[in-house]
């Protein structure tokens, strides 16, 4: 999956959150879990945005580590929501799985951009084992 694909997903995936919460009962416990739930779920998407615009790849790894951590925390609310009744399991379960899967592959990306950036830095050469002098590229006296 592209850059492009996962900002769509993930901006899908922001919608149906949306279309969830305005479903639920308007109990204080309905609208207590709808509105952070709608928090949660809409970061996914604008944190994913943000991290494709990262200015740096630690910059990058970091944003992806809260897409992952909203994806999650989005799926912990409909958990919740299922496990109280608010809403009939069935009506949640797709969207619970998307949360789920869109954790995993943010927690993979994330990973594997902390792998490339360690293997980067430890593949580049170091001048301070460099016995010749900056000055005048001769070996020291």
């Amino acid at each position: 999956m592209d850059q492009r694909e996962m900002k769509e997903r993930t901006k899908q995936f922001s919608l149906r959150v949306m279309k969830l919460v305005s479903v639920l009962p308007v109990t204080p416990v309905g609208r207590a879990i709808g509105n952070q739930l709608v928090r949660s779920g809409t970061s996914v998407g604008a944190n994913y945005r943000s991290a494709c615009r990262g200015r740096s790849k630690a910059e990058f790894i970091a944003k992806l580590g809260i897409v992952e951590e909203e994806a999650d925390e989005s799926a912990f609310w409909m958990e919740l929501i299922m496990e109280d009744g608010l809403m009939k399991k069935e009506l949640v379960e797709g969207l619970y799985r998307e949360a789920q899967e869109l954790t995993a592959i943010t927690a993979a990306s994330r990973i594997s951009a902390s792998r490339n950036r360690q293997s980067g830095i430890a593949n580049r050469q170091s001048t301070i084992g460099n016995r010749k002098s900056p000055i005048n590229n001769q070996e020291p006296k």
